[in-house]
């Protein structure tokens, strides 16, 4: 079922439909139908009921009309017609009733005065206009009267009558002096409502003689002046003779001094009085009392409250002013004045009448031949207003009839109007405060319908949001609307559409199948017309990335998005609020086209940022919170209390957090005493405690500052509080880190951390020092120095213990009793050298070495450990000296062996042995002499292979650089490689040790040989050292190919030719590449793999006494080195563990000279026989691969 806005039955309701309907109609109506439609008159604009005009100007009477026909216009002056004809001073606005009269050429604005009403008239009736009641302005001079000087005594009251001139509108009146200057006013002097100046009790001060009453008339734009008045105030003590001729005895021996009396009323007189105000005007009453002292006025409503928000006070509280009075604010109002002495009240009885106010006020009525209506003219007042109807401006009683009009009271009924049924009604409310006169035009009409929408007129909207189609139209009678969508659609129906009374077709929700043509059809008895719109549905506009909340340090730079997403049809436009305002003008905003960022943030920065996405069909906005950062701002007013002598409280009022929450507070102090200018800690609270209980120490002047912390970091300190100093007292503690050690071996150095300042707690900081050799019933020896940290004890036996105590004394007394410490006098060389030293060689390159220990006594110094000294004397297999460099082991502690590593195979060495004390080592023991077992040799030191041919190959090499003992011969094998890089069979040859050089025979021709060469001792094999060489091509077997196949001028074979040499081009790259890239032969891989491990690294231990240093050609074991497996340290070859290893370059030690290093050997595998791969093939033999 269409769903329709429903219109009620009744023929009122119709009737007040097409009443809004017409007059909804009247202003948006286009040209054409305002030139075709006919209507009655409608009074628009007309002067006020009561107009007052300036004597001095022309008058101008206003009544504008429209109607169709347009109307004409007449006057009526004091209820007769007004022939504008006959007056020469009296001119017609054209197209209008305004009426003009002349009065700057001659005219008098009196000769004018009356009531006016305009009649606008046409074919469909007449509208008449208010009564415009003309009166010109009037300012009348004072008339002149004699004043007599008003002579009071000092604290009576005093009225100051003003009575201005009557005015037209009533002046506006002031008190000023002869300067012009406004009289002071106050509770004591004020002025009344009707202009006089009332003194509740006048004082000396009062005496003036220019109180002057002015009366300003705004229409005329004058000032009307009073007579001065003379004010003379007087007491008894200051009556003169000539007063005192005026009064009689009485009076004057009757005359009292000046006394306080109890208020009385000035205005209004008497208990009680009445006021009638109107509804809607401002109510007015006033008190003014006299008495001394001033009286105090005070407002109250019997039996109820002062309206609130509608209640005021002036005047000193004088006037009690109500605004918009109704009925309910009728009532007795008492005002109250008050002294010290006794009150006055009066009460004043408001009745709150009113002029007539509609209730509901005639409307126009358009109705259609043989339509029923009615006219309504609903108002009230006090007294009930009296209602009378007018038609064309004629009462209706007389007025022609018409047999469709009935009027029952305020209603006027109509049945079955026809056309000659139009006209203008009045309705006149009227009581004795006022009228209201209104005008109802019933307009009947026979219209066919009219559709005031645009043909073809384009709306767009949003995807999911409302369509209102409008559809405007006119007929009488009242036409029917129906909707179509398309050229050959069907009528709409249900409940996805709504069909509006006025025409409007609106689909709640459109959709993207929303689009495309509607046609609006109106239809009544008369005719039929149609409409047709356009929709077009367009996608929403949405912000797919929103800004989001962001909290940025003061000084840095944020960045908001703001990302949309839109209908590719419209325009978006991006706006960037800052609070619901603009951004700030600032360069620091830059607006991009989907961001905003913020340079340099500050704190004003902070706050709501709104990004606001326009397009002409919808706007979409996202907010996001912008949070400013940064250190906090210092404490500040610090103060001081409850300073005790060894604590005060201290507290502060925090400094802006600066949107960071303080998480604590850091106090600190400066001693202004002992060190001014320098800030300690003192101790820190946490961020919600503003107050500190502080420890104090004596003899300190304290200041305090105040640090706040928040996740930013710290403020700057606050400022220093006020000083405290405390009183002195003796010391609390001693000095620290007391020591004796000797500095020489006849002497005690006794050394301590001196009291910083604040610790001295007094003046005259000493110290008493006291020692005594410990074990020996000594007394102590004391002496008591400056505040200086060191003493020296001479004349001391050589390391001897001695106990020592250092304590603090100041002019006040000695701190506690101090602790003792044990020291020794000073050390000297040690006596003895070791004994009984024995060397046992473990292998070619380990020995161990044992000594006897020295006597304690005989160190004469705190036993640091043992030193080794030891050196190569020459090698046995060269039988050669060198420069003789020695090499330092250290052994912590009372140890008595120790291992040597890193010696050379085949060698002589020498050793000693020293103890260490502080002081330095003592003499060496005897050298001992031991020789090192022969080890497997170093590799040959180069291998050449030079002089290839077909089938040789010559080889020189060098002896090894470390032969390590006799050479017994080389051992050389070798292997050819073949085309596919396979090794072939391994051959061997020993050959003796004194050769150097070696020509290899019966070789195949280009062929490719890998040859492995190292030496022996007794002991066996050392490392090898490796080379590759390839024998030359037969040249003769390649003429002899050339020659039995001609191939080379072949197309194809030189295409093959080319496609090879590229191919042979790529691979040499990849080989050169493999190669430096350090590739390996699978042979080699292998050998790698199963080879024995290298002898580790030492590391120098970085000993506190002793030095490793070692200049000759056998450095010490480096990375990388190789050692024959001979050389391996193992178990079953020594007793010894690692831990006998002393501290060096060639081992590295725990701190009680355990070594821990390794010792291992490396043997490189021998070649592997067969088809093994070896290195990468060089571009010889890829060459010969061809041949």
């Amino acid at each position: 079922m269409m769903r329709k806005k429903s219109v009620s039955a009744s023929k009122a309701s119709l009737v007040l439909f097409l009443c809004q309907m017409i007059s909804a109609l009247e202003v948006p109506l286009d040209s054409k139908l305002l030139e075709e439609l006919s209507q009655p008159p409608t009074i628009t604009q007309q002067s006020p009921k009561d107009y007052i005009v300036d004597p001095r100007e022309n008058i101008v009477i206003q009544c504008e009309a429209k109607g169709k026909p347009p109307p004409s216009f007449s006057w009526t002056r004091n209820g007769t017609h007004f022939d504008i004809d006959k007056d020469a001073q009296v001119t017609m606005k054209p197209n209008s009733g305004t009426l003009v009269i002349n009065i700057m050429n001659g005219g008098k604005a009196e000769a004018y005065e009356g009531v006016y009403q305009c009649t606008a008239r046409n074919e469909r009736g007449a509208a008449i206009s208010n009564n415009i009641v003309i009166r010109p302005s009037r300012s009348p001079l004072w008339t002149k009267e004699k004043l007599e000087p008003n002579q009071v005594r000092e604290g009576d009251s005093l009225v100051l009558h003003c009575r201005p001139p009557v005015g037209l509108p009533p002046p506006i009146i002031f008190w000023m002096d002869n300067a012009f200057q406004r009289l002071p006013q106050s509770e004591r002097v004020s002025q009344g409502l009707n202009g006089d100046l009332y003194f509740s009790n006048v004082q000396p001060e009062d005496t003036r003689e220019d109180y002057i009453c002015y009366a300003r008339f705004n229409h005329t734009q004058t000032i009307q002046q009073k007579q001065p008045i003379s004010v003379k105030v007087f007491s008894m003590d200051s009556l003169n003779d000539t007063i005192a001729a005026n009064l009689s005895d009485t009076d004057i021996y009757g005359a009292k001094p000046v006394t306080e009396r109890q208020p009385v009323l000035l205005t209004p007189t008497g208990s009680t009085s009445t006021k009638v105000e109107l509804r809607g005007n401002v109510l007015l009453l006033e008190c003014i009392a006299a008495g001394l002292p001033t009286p105090v006025i005070r407002w109250i409503k019997e039996g109820g409250e002062l309206p609130a928000n509608r209640t005021f006070f002036e005047n000193f509280k004088k006037t009690l002013k109500i605004i918009d009075v109704s009925e309910a604010d009728s009532g007795n109002y008492k005002c109250i004045a008050r002294n010290i002495l006794g009150s006055a009240h009066h009460v004043i009885s408001v009745t709150v009448k009113a002029a007539p106010y509609w209730i509901t006020a005639p409307r126009n009525l358009v109705l259609s031949p043989g339509e029923d209506g009615t006219l309504i003219c609903r108002a009230n007042g006090n007294p009930k207003p009296n209602i009378s109807w007018l038609a064309n401006g004629v009462p209706i009683a007389i007025a022609p009839e018409d047999p469709s009009r009935k009027v029952d009271g305020d209603t006027i009924i109509f049945s079955h109007v026809q056309e000659r049924s139009s006209a203008v009604y009045q309705c006149n409310a009227s009581n004795e405060y006022g009228y209201l006169l209104a005008n109802a035009f019933v307009n009947v009409l026979a219209e066919p319908p009219r559709i005031l929408t645009s043909a073809n007129k384009l709306y767009q909207v949003i995807s999911d949001s409302p369509a209102l189609l409008d559809c405007a139209y006119f007929g009488s009678p009242k036409p029917e609307i129906e909707w179509f969508k398309g050229v050959k659609g069907s009528i709409l129906r249900g409940n996805e559409y709504i069909f509006h009374d006025n025409g409007t077709l609106e689909i709640p929700v459109a959709q993207k199948d929303s689009t495309g043509t509607y046609t609006c059809v109106a239809r009544n008895e008369l005719g039929k017309i149609q409409n047709e719109v356009q929709l077009e549905v367009k996608d929403p506009t949405m912000i797919i990335k929103q800004p989001e909340y962001k909290v940025v340090q003061r000084y840095g730079h944020v960045s908001f998005e703001c990302i949309i997403k839109h209908d590719s049809t419209l325009l978006p436009t991006v706006i960037w609020l800052k609070d619901n305002d603009e951004l700030p003008d600032d360069e620091r905003f830059l607006v991009g086209k989907d961001n905003l960022t913020i340079m340099n943030v500050t704190d004003r920065d902070d706050g709501t940022y709104t990004c606001i996405v326009n397009t002409t069909l919808d706007s979409v906005s996202a907010s996001a919170v912008l949070t400013v950062v940064a250190r906090p701002n210092p404490p500040f007013d610090l103060e001081l209390t409850g300073q005790l002598e060894r604590s005060v409280e201290l507290s502060w009022i925090p400094g802006d957090e600066n949107n960071s929450p303080i998480t604590n507070f850091v106090i600190e102090y400066e001693d202004g005493l002992h060190e001014p200018g320098v800030w300690h800690y003192q101790t820190e609270v946490p961020g919600t405690q503003t107050t500190v209980q502080l420890k104090l120490s004596p003899y300190v002047n304290y200041s305090f500052r105040v640090i706040a912390v928040n996740e930013i970091g710290r403020s700057q300190p606050s400022e220093p509080s006020e000083q405290y100093l405390t009183k002195s007292a003796n010391p609390d503690e001693n000095p620290s880190n007391v020591q004796g050690i000797g500095s020489e071996p006849d002497n005690l150095v006794i050394t301590w951390e001196s009291l910083k300042g604040f610790q001295s707690n007094g003046p005259g900081l000493q110290y008493k020092v006291s020692w005594r050799q410990k074990d020996v019933d000594d007394e102590w020896t004391s002496v008591i120095v400056a505040n200086v940290s060191k003493y020296i004890v001479s004349g001391t036996p050589t390391f001897v213990p001695y106990e020592i105590k250092v304590q603090a004394l100041n002019d006040l007394g000695y701190a506690p009793e101090p602790s003792e410490v044990i020291g020794h006098s000073g050390e000297d060389l040690p006596m003895v050298a070791p004994g009984n030293v024995q060397v046992h060689v473990v292998n070619s390159t380990l020995a161990k070495v044992h000594w006897d220990p020295v006597p304690l006594k005989t160190v004469r110094g705190h036993l640091q450990g043992y030193k080794v000294y030891y050196w190569k004397v020459q090698s046995l297999s060269r039988r050669s000296r060198r420069h003789v460099e020695k090499k330092i082991l250290t052994f912590r502690g009372n140890k008595t062996f120790g291992m040597l590593p890193g010696l050379e195979p085949y060698s002589s060495y020498k050793l000693n042995v020293r103890v260490v004390n502080g002081k330095g080592e003592g003499p060496a023991s005897p050298d001992k002499v031991f020789k090192t077992p022969e080890g497997v040799p170093s590799s040959p030191s180069f291998l050449k292979i030079t002089n290839p041919t077909l089938d040789s190959l010559t080889l020189e090499w060098g002896s090894p650089t470390h032969p390590n003992g006799v050479l017994t011969s080389y051992i050389l094998k070798f292997q050819p490689i073949n085309n596919t890089h396979e090794l072939g069979p391994l051959v061997e040859i020993r050959i003796p040790a004194n050769e150097s050089s070696l020509i290899l025979k019966n070789l195949n021709y280009s062929t490719r040989y890998k040859f492995y060469f190292n030496a022996q001792t007794s002991v066996g094999s050392g490392s090898q050292i490796t080379e590759e060489a390839v024998t030359i091509m037969d040249e003769g077997k390649m003429a002899m190919a050339s020659r039995q196949v001609d191939i080379a001028t072949q197309g194809w074979f030189i295409g093959l030719m080319c496609a090879v040499a590229l191919l042979i081009l790529i691979l040499l790259i990849v080989c050169f590449i493999r190669r430096n890239k350090g590739g390996k032969y699978p042979v080699k891989e292998k050998e790698d793999a199963h080879a024995d491990p290298e002898i580790q690294p030492m590391k120098e231990d970085d000993g506190t006494f002793g030095e490793y240093s070692d200049a000759e050609d056998h450095k010490p074991l480096k990375k990388g080195s190789r050692t024959p497996s001979d050389r391996t340290v193992k178990k079953e070859d020594s007793d010894d563990s690692l831990v006998d290893y002393g501290e060096g370059v060639n081992g590295q030690f725990n701190e009680d000279g355990s070594f821990i290093g390794q010792y291992s050997g490396k043997k490189e595998k021998e070649p592997a026989e067969g088809n093994e791969s070896s290195e990468a093939p060089s571009p010889v033999n890829a060459m010969n691969s061809f041949v």
